[in-house]
């Protein structure tokens, strides 16, 4: 696998003064919250665009301050804690839930790692730092804000928002397998965990072309992952209320409408990192202009990614209704891991032949015949299964257990292969002989009829 492994240096991270340190760490901030801001208003204006409405035009020209108006409303408001909640926690969770979402955009790379650029006569990388494992680190850290989340439901002290924190720790467990199968295979091609060398790694082709099936299972685990619609079940208005934030207000629920929204910025840095060449120039430019991945280029090719993508977050918004809550749970275990699980052995299988030094031809005749088998597998235990389930519909059917629909004094659905017991009906010989015995509740109206009926 020698051939294969990328060479990483990383010896001109670490080398920075303190200050510069700091000026990057700060940049890193600012870029975060300036593109929350735009992230806002350019939602709210996109979707207006896409529903034939008219979205925020109030707030500065175009309506472009709406969101910084915004903040400045839930910062005023009156900041309430709910009278049973644990005060510590409830405190702490907004906390917990905003401050991971800013720290994995410290191993992202806005440039090369060689071409260093000047900052006050120092030269230095356009990144802040980077790791030999720094997708896990980028993983660790996206693991730790579901807990925000996770304990902002349990310490409210009130049953909707509990089910909004359990519905977000289910869905983090569900949906971070695929996540994971998705970044494993980039693994295998790049040959490292670090961001600057995966995208070293995709000078000649980026690994959206390499690996589809990775990118696809990636956005789609990272919508699930930010709650975002149509996945956004921790905070379902139409069956929660409000979900994990019902209770509270001001200052903290900013905090978590901020973690929902650095982590969308987030997620599309690191898409932008592992499948779209990071900040390298689009196919047709880089070919033309040498100078297109030099300087502060890359920068603006990075940003413009990054937009793009949260451009895809919107208009899924604006276009799909959300799903059910065992839809979402059903795509997660019995779609996405599955299908992640067998790309990245077949990944892995191609990986392996290509280290072996076979031939492109051979890797595919292999591939491809191992995936005609799994095929025709497939194929003879459906047609087993089909005969099965034949012969027991022609069996006489057993008599199905009797189902009590009160069972434990509460009203129980029935499961599958159970029926409701018939519900007695009045004939209407019966309901008849009720109208003309009369009363105060056979006059509704005042009619004649109704009058008529009672005298009788």
């Amino acid at each position: 696998m020698t051939p294969y492994l990328a060479a990483e240096d990383l010896s001109m991270f670490g080398r920075d003064p303190w200050w510069l340190v700091v000026i990057k760490a700060v940049f890193c901030f600012a870029f975060l919250m300036v593109t929350v801001l735009v992230s806002i208003v350019m939602e709210r204006k996109v979707i207006a665009w896409m529903q034939l409405r008219i979205g925020p035009n109030r707030h500065g020209p175009w309506g472009m301050l709406q969101s910084l108006a915004d903040g400045v409303k839930l910062m005023l408001k009156e900041d309430l804690i709910v009278k049973r909640a644990d005060k510590v926690v409830y405190i702490l969770a907004p906390i917990v839930a905003a401050i991971p979402a800013f720290m994995a955009i410290a191993v992202i790379p806005f440039g090369p790692a060689g071409n260093e650029i000047s900052i006050f006569g120092h030269r230095t990388t356009m990144q802040l730092t980077d790791l030999p494992i720094a997708m896990l680190y980028i993983l660790a850290v996206a693991s730790i804000g579901i807990y925000g989340i996770v304990l902002a439901g349990w310490s409210s002290g009130s049953t909707y928002p509990l089910l909004g924190g359990l519905r977000s720790c289910a869905q983090m467990i569900s949906y971070e397998i695929a996540m994971g199968a998705s970044f494993a295979s980039v693994f295998l091609y790049s040959g490292s965990m670090s961001t600057s060398t995966i995208v070293a790694q995709q000078h000649d082709r980026w690994y959206i072309v390499l690996l589809p099936v990775s990118f696809i299972l990636y956005v789609v685990t990272m919508v699930g992952e930010t709650n975002r619609a149509p996945f956004d079940m921790p905070e379902s208005e139409g069956d929660l209320v409000g979900g994990f934030n019902t209770e509270y207000s001001s200052i903290k629920f900013a905090m978590f409408m901020l973690a929902e929204y650095v982590n969308m910025v987030t997620v599309a840095a690191v898409s932008t990192t592992l499948f779209l060449g990071g900040w390298r120039a689009p196919w047709p430019i880089s070919t033309f202009w040498a100078g297109a991945n030099h300087g502060w280029w890359p920068m603006l090719w990075f940003v413009a990614k990054v937009v793009t993508l949260l451009f895809v977050f919107v208009w899924l918004r604006a276009s799909l209704p959300r799903v059910r809550y065992d839809q979402l749970m059903k795509l997660g275990w019995k779609v996405l891991i599955p299908v992640s699980v067998v790309w990245l052995m077949l990944v892995a299988t191609v990986r392996a032949l290509r280290n072996e030094n076979y031939d492109f031809a051979d890797i595919a005749l292999y591939v491809g015949g191992g995936v005609l088998a799994l095929l025709l597998i497939s194929f003879v235990a459906d047609m087993f299964r089909d005969k099965g389930g034949k012969e027991a519909a022609a069996r006489p059917a057993d008599e199905p257990a009797a189902f009590d629909p009160m069972a434990g004094g509460y009203p129980v659905p029935p499961l599958p292969g159970q029926e409701l017991p018939p519900v007695p009906r009045r004939s209407p010989r019966r309901e008849r002989e009720l109208i003309v015995s009369g009363g105060p509740d056979t006059v509704s109206d005042g009619s004649t009829d109704g009058k008529e009926a009672s005298d009788g």
